[in-house]
């Protein structure tokens, strides 16, 4: 009977964690040998529990009510993976008499790529067990994928790709000196794939922790931190945290100054990021992001302007010395001031040219250049919403179509969905404010 009991019991507090949106994975063994690691190494068993949520997939759970100001982690130093780790590892004689230095950066990538490959044998593999196997920042991206991202991220998304193969390619020859300490050639563990992977890593999970300049490392800034069991939590932009490193304890430390139920998601800020920009560095999107932005590319830009305006070349120009080209958005405000700004100086007539000046510092110039204005940018947002509307499209057919994308076309799709709003959003708003104008 007890033991009928406790089965009950447990079903129920499952069901009462599933209807909450989190399913409890603590008793998971991945969970279970993570948190015996920690536990050698100092940490002392916390309120968060690792679980499965219906919206951002794995986290951490609270098991008691918090309040702002409550500790919600506290992670000692020797938990933390940082290139001083390295450095007191079989590679830190390589990386100390290499010429010219590598980067922290590099050094920290050697090291995940080094433990990975020693499986069993790494010290640190209860935490790599739990580590993402694959990434979907837009540098692990399908080609088919990357070619749907909204124009300025596609090229942010392809500079990301050049940066890590040129890291991959100089980074080459100091891998090769590695040769001593594996059986196996070092061109098969240290491949780009592995770098691509131990960077993705890197890049979405470590904290900023700023570490003393080494003679051994070139002079890169040496910030980053990997925090296991921390680096669970999850982002929201509608939170917020005190997270540093506590020199008197000796701990990397984070405090809400949110509230959060017993059994909820506990998030964390990463910062007020937009959605592209989460998916560039992170691999992910936020839904409702406070923060989100669609961005206008000067080639929207400059298509709804008269090529035989006389004043053009100098209009751009000025734009462009005074960074007016740039960030140009909308967002679930409208358009953004930096955007009406740009359009309302390339729509001065040219008995209005010469106040120029007035027009950056916000001042009405004309009812007509006003009216003008809100007209184009009613049709550079319909035309960004014909846009969006007609990729979801091809993203509707090729998840259809290729199985092997749907992953990674997922996260393109719900920028763009998120986009849409945004954009309908502001075409509303553009419809009021010139019904107000006329």
């Amino acid at each position: 009977m007890k033991k009928s009991r406790g089965r009950t019991g447990r079903k129920r507090r499952r069901k009462r964690l599933q209807s909450l949106g989190g399913v409890n994975c603590s008793h998971k063994l991945e969970y279970i040998k993570l948190k015996k690691w920690l536990k050698d190494r100092g940490f002392e068993d916390s309120n968060l529990r690792p679980a499965e949520f219906w919206g951002t997939g794995r986290g951490l759970m609270t098991t008691k009510a918090l309040q702002a100001g409550d500790l919600i982690i506290s992670l000692p130093e020797k938990c933390l993976l940082t290139t001083g780790t390295v450095l007191s590892s079989c590679l830190g004689e390589y990386i100390m008499k290499w010429k010219p230095p590598v980067s922290p950066l590099i050094a920290l990538c050697t090291f995940l790529i080094a433990e990975k490959h020693a499986g069993e044998k790494s010290p640190w593999k209860p935490y790599f067990d739990v580590l993402p196997k694959t990434y979907t920042c837009p540098v692990c991206l399908e080609h088919d994928a990357v070619s749907l991202l909204p124009e300025p991220l596609r090229t942010k998304a392809q500079e990301q790709r050049t940066m890590v193969h040129e890291l991959y390619m100089s980074s080459k020859a100091f891998f090769s000196s590695l040769q001593p300490l594996f059986a196996e050639n070092t061109e098969t563990i240290f491949n780009y794939s592995a770098l691509e992977w131990a960077w993705c890593t890197i890049n979405t999970r470590t904290i900023y922790m700023k570490h003393s300049q080494r003679e051994c490392f070139s002079l890169e800034p040496d910030v980053y931190a990997l925090a296991p069991y921390l680096d669970l939590l999850n982002h929201s932009p509608n939170v917020q945290v005190k997270a540093a490193f506590n020199e008197q304890t000796r701990s990397y430390e984070i405090r809400t100054n949110s509230e959060f139920k017993r059994y909820e998601e506990v998030f964390i800020c990463y910062g007020p990021h937009d959605n592209q920009r989460l998916l560039l560095e992170y691999g992910f999107v936020a839904t409702d992001n406070p923060h989100s932005s669609v961005y206008v590319s000067s080639d929207t830009l400059l298509k709804y302007f008269p090529p035989l305006d006389k004043q053009r070349n100098a209009k751009l120009s000025i734009l462009r010395d005074h960074d007016f080209l740039e960030n140009l958005t909308f967002g679930w405000d409208g358009p953004s001031w930096r955007l009406l700004t740009a359009l309302k100086l390339l729509s001065l007539g040219a008995e209005e040219f010469t106040c120029w000046r007035r027009t950056l510092l916000g001042d009405v110039i004309s009812a007509r250049n006003e009216q003008q204005t809100l007209n184009i940018t009613a049709k550079i947002c319909h035309f960004l919403v014909e846009e969006t509307q007609h990729v979801l499209l091809q993203i509707s057919q090729l998840k259809k179509n290729k199985e092997n994308l749907k992953t990674h076309l997922a996260w393109v799709e719900a920028l763009r969905v998120e986009n849409l709003k945004i954009l309908q959003k502001s075409a509303e708003i553009l419809c009021n404010l010139s019904m107000g104008t006329t």
